[in-house]
């Protein structure tokens, strides 16, 4: 079994000592890093005050930085991100070729247009940059947003997640703590080490730390989760995970929740009117299947369509089954593959379904995927554990029925035809669904958008409002609301 060390970052110092070891997901390798026990003290940035330093910096010299940092990620000419990739090999869920492809395309999360359309569309460049002013019927505020001191508890199912917390970390103008998880220990630190030897420095590379520790570890986390520490977390996990950090909150301390999702498609009528209309209904669905090996969760587990639940009905769904696994195994190798760690316990539950007539699976025979297409109209039991390009279609007589089965735990939906949007999406809204888009669609999930039914970036920010009362409005007559 390889073993990997990884350094401990506090805010442009390398720590290379006290390590403890642990095992990356999917028992392939181990990794050491320091104890962050014993460097709680540095961990911590204690005095809020000190985030002054990155209000003397412009949004323009912010674009800079993340702009020149992009450039150097480069995994050809970066050997840390080459490391970063050889380590997720073994982590992660994904397949060399399409790590490749994944860091090769980080460059294009930092670069200028991209982050200045994420930013203003979210917060507003002035709000960040100074007071905005705003005559209101009896008094003149100030409000201005303000970054924070927090904790960045990342996903390990794309390295893009990473990234993206370090561009929001550096536009907000905030501290991060970023919590590096088991399926992708190294690409925090990679982005951290190049920062340090770019501008060892700038008030950009000093404001991040990142550190691995193990979930759970209460020792650490009991002294961390304070608000007195930090006030922000930003966690996406697992219901357990997630359970386990809201377990430390209290007054002070507030919790972005990426909690767990699951995303599913809808399919319309329309699809199944011709052979041609079928064939391309497969091509876009086994996209939002497919791609990125079904990691994330805005890929679809779960597809229902309006195909019928009639003799009629079913032989269409049936063959729809088997053209989008043959669609699936077509992707290309850098965005999809067969799973490098297929579910033992998924392949487990496939195999008791081929004993049933409620469902026949296309596929599945190594770790190629499959499609488990439903002879009624119910989803297989195991519908929350399904991935590695493991999709279920079920049959609907009405799509009213599969605008039921929306919660507030679905992500995305990828839909067909697109009109078919316009007409559910209210529906879809009051049920909890967070995002609707085109079939085939569901992976280009852009950055200046709302997520998870929220804006992050406001969320993660302190808006603060300065009050100038005009002496001839007359005096204060009482509370508007208490506190």
């Amino acid at each position: 079994m390889l073993h990997y060390e990884i350094p401990l970052i506090i805010r442009g110092e390398v720590i290379r000592e006290d390590f403890v070891s642990f095992e990356g997901r999917h028992q392939k390798v181990t990794f050491g890093t320091p104890d962050v026990n014993r460097h709680f003290d540095r961990i911590v940035l204690k005095n809020p005050g000190d985030l002054r330093d990155l209000y003397r910096l412009t949004f323009e010299e912010i674009l800079d930085y993340l702009d020149e940092l992009g450039e150097r990620l480069a995994p050809a000419r970066n050997p840390h991100m080459r490391r970063a990739i050889e380590i997720s090999a073994a982590t992660s869920g994904h397949s060399i070729s399409m790590l490749n492809y994944m860091y090769e395309n980080m460059v294009s999360i930092l670069r200028r247009a991209f982050v200045r359309e994420a930013v203003e569309q979210m917060v507003g460049v002035k709000s960040l940059d100074g007071w905005v002013r705003t005559r209101l019927s009896d008094r003149v505020t100030d409000v201005r947003a303000f970054g924070a001191r927090a904790v960045h508890i990342n996903a390990g199912n794309g390295a893009v997640i990473t990234l993206q917390g370090v561009m929001m970390n550096a536009v907000l103008r905030s501290d991060a703590i970023m919590k590096s998880p088991s399926n992708d220990p190294y690409t925090g630190a990679a982005v951290a080490l190049t920062m340090i030897e770019m501008a060892p420095k700038h008030p950009l590379t000093r404001h991040l730390t990142v550190a691995y520790w193990k979930g759970g570890d209460t020792a650490f986390e009991k002294r961390l989760y304070r608000p007195n520490c930090i006030e922000k977390i930003i966690a996406w996990g697992g219901f357990a995970s997630m359970q386990h950090v809201r377990s430390y909150l209290g007054p002070g301390l507030d919790l972005i929740a990426l909690d767990p999702k699951i995303s599913i498609s809808i399919i319309g009528k329309e699809a199944f009117e011709s052979s041609d209309s079928m064939r391309k209904v497969a091509r876009q669905l086994a996209k939002d299947v497919g791609y990125f090996n079904q990691e994330g969760c805005i890929s679809s587990r779960v597809a229902y369509a309006e195909s019928g639940t009639g003799e009629k009905g079913l032989a269409k769904l049936n063959q729809l089954g088997e053209w989008v696994f043959a669609e699936i195994q077509a992707l290309p190798a850098n965005l999809s593959s067969e799973h490098p760690a297929f579910d033992p316990v998924l392949r487990e539950e496939m195999l008791s379904l081929r004993f049933s007539d409620s469902f026949k699976i296309v596929g599945g025979k190594r770790a190629e995927g499959a499609v488990i297409v439903s002879q009624t109209n119910d989803t297989v039991d195991f519908s929350d554990r399904l991935a590695c390009r493991v999709v279920n279609l079920v049959p609907v007589d009405d799509i009213s029925q599969a605008v039921a089965r929306v919660t507030i735990h679905t992500a995305a939906i990828g839909i067909y035809p697109d009109g078919l949007k316009q007409e559910i999406r209210e529906e879809c809204a009051l049920r909890g669904a967070q995002r609707l888009t085109s079939l085939g669609y569901a992976t280009a999930e852009g950055a200046a958008q709302p997520h998870d039914a929220m804006e992050q970036m406001r969320r993660m920010l302190r808006w603060i409002v300065v009050e100038n009362f005009d002496a001839g409005q007359g005096e204060n007559t009482g509370w508007v609301h208490g506190g």
